[in-house]
């Protein structure tokens, strides 16, 4: 039977959830673009000033690394437990505007139990899921345990100097367990417990075949630089569409036991995807769910060579371009799996095309068996019920938990509020109400339940 004062209290949470939006709204209205370097100071301040209003001991920001600033909270609970909370305020860019139902900094309700607005689902909407649940418990006696708080500004484009800021700040932002962003519902409306994140390389080709574009009637005798730079493209994947880098499957970590009984126990919507993006390809493995999880890619993300506009022009362009990325499984680093492809292609003849890093992450993820990560679990367990809750070993995306784990020494564990559909990134960004309500709740439990540990 439920507990009847556990159900009075969590329709409190969820109203007061509901209610206190309003006084949080003025953070979603911030364009803090860090592609377009706009809106990141003044949002930096209202975070600052909103830490201190909910009655942080101390609120500041860090900028010695350079970039955008980082915001930085602590609270002062009843017990000796700390969590560290990581969160971003950067969004994406709203473009494309025409395709907005609405606009795209103000948060707009709608019948369908939604609310729009850029950075709504990533990642705004869950920092004030977080803050609704230390305002509820200021105002019912106090918080469970010490809680802190960072927030940076560039995670939308790589997180640049987040690295440096943990390591300046180490002792600042000692805890006992992290709880990162991230969390949602899936397809089969089931909440995720998440331990990691794949690793992250960037990187440009690019190839130069002439000092001027030529006559296509050349075409016969002159090399083109689209087909040099597809064809250097092309030397490294194989025949299976596997990456044919010598040595770069070599760097993945054996999956534990308990890992893979983890995947295996995952959803994994196969025909949804396919009907939701239109796929007209065949996935490229057996298992697609295994490889969201532990399988190496590379992408490529754009090309651009010659000439693509009206009409024809018959030319030979003198140069080409291409942006890949690679996701990588745990034990690959950006900087080694950089080194293996640029060896590949030297081998394969294309020493004349060029490679230049963009950015890298490397990969992370918690031990499951963690005290701090089962806690997390068997809260969702309690607040979604035991049949809705999944455990993801990592999710398919990066973000910097590596430098986190390695200096701070603690588990992560990803939980938030968002939804499959939410279309982060997208036009028309949203987050479920509902979601957003059981949200708070669950963050009120999360602390009571590692306050008491």
């Amino acid at each position: 039977m439920p507990n009847t004062q556990t159900t009075t209290e969590r329709a409190a949470v969820e109203q007061f959830a509901r209610d206190y939006f309003d006084h949080l709204a003025p953070y979603v209205r911030l364009e803090s673009v860090s592609a377009q370097h706009r809106g990141i100071q003044d949002t930096a301040d209202w975070l600052q000033q909103t830490f201190r209003e909910l009655g942080a001991s101390y609120a500041t920001q860090w900028n010695e690394p350079g970039g955008n600033p980082a915001v930085f909270a602590q609270f002062k609970g009843a017990s000796d437990h700390t969590i560290l909370f990581y969160n971003h305020y950067d969004v994406q860019p709203p473009e494309p505007l025409a395709e907005w139902h609405s606009e795209p900094f103000e948060p707009t309700f709608l019948d369908d139990g939604t609310v729009r607005a850029r950075g709504i689902g990533d990642d705004k909407g869950e920092l004030m899921c977080r803050l609704t649940a230390v305002r509820y418990l200021q105002d019912h006696g106090g918080l469970p345990c010490n809680l802190k708080f960072v927030v940076e500004g560039e995670e939308e484009v790589g997180s640049g100097h987040f690295d440096d800021y943990v390591a300046h700040h180490a002792d600042d932002l000692a805890a006992d367990v992290c709880v990162w962003e991230g969390g949602s519902k899936n397809e089969q409306e089931h909440f995720t417990v998440t331990g990691g994140v794949k690793g992250i390389l960037a990187f440009d080709l690019s190839v130069r075949t002439a000092d001027v574009d030529l006559h296509s009637s050349l075409g016969a005798y002159v090399d083109n630089a689209a087909w040099r730079l597809i064809d250097a493209l092309h030397s490294l994947r194989t025949p299976e569409r596997r990456l044919a880098v010598d040595g770069y499957y070599d760097l993945v970590e054996t999956m534990s036991a308990g890992t893979r009984a983890a995947v295996d126990r995952m959803d994994f919507d196969a025909d949804g995807l396919r009907e939701r993006a239109g796929l007209r390809q065949p996935f490229l493995r057996d298992d697609p769910k295994l490889a969201s999880v532990n399988e190496p890619s590379l992408t490529v993300n754009g090309f651009e060579s010659g000439y693509t506009g009206d009409g024809v022009k018959t030319v030979i362009p003198r140069e080409a371009h291409a942006k890949l990325d690679c996701r990588l499984a745990q034990g690959q680093t950006p900087q080694a799996c950089f080194d293996l492809i640029r060896a590949q292609l030297d081998r394969n003849g294309f020493r004349d095309v060029e490679m230049t890093f963009q950015l890298g992450e490397d990969p992370f993820r918690s031990d499951l068996d963690d005290p701090y990560f089962a806690a997390a679990t068997d809260v969702a367990k309690a607040v979604y019920g035991t049949d809705n809750v999944r455990v993801v070993p990592n999710s398919a995306g990066g973000g910097p938990q590596a430098p986190v784990a390695a200096t701070l020494g603690l588990p992560i564990v990803s939980v938030g509020c968002g939804y499959y559909g939410s279309g982060a990134h997208a036009p028309n960004e949203s987050l479920r109400v509902r979601d957003y309500q059981q949200g708070a709740w669950y963050m009120v439990e999360l602390m009571r339940r590692m306050g008491a540990k």
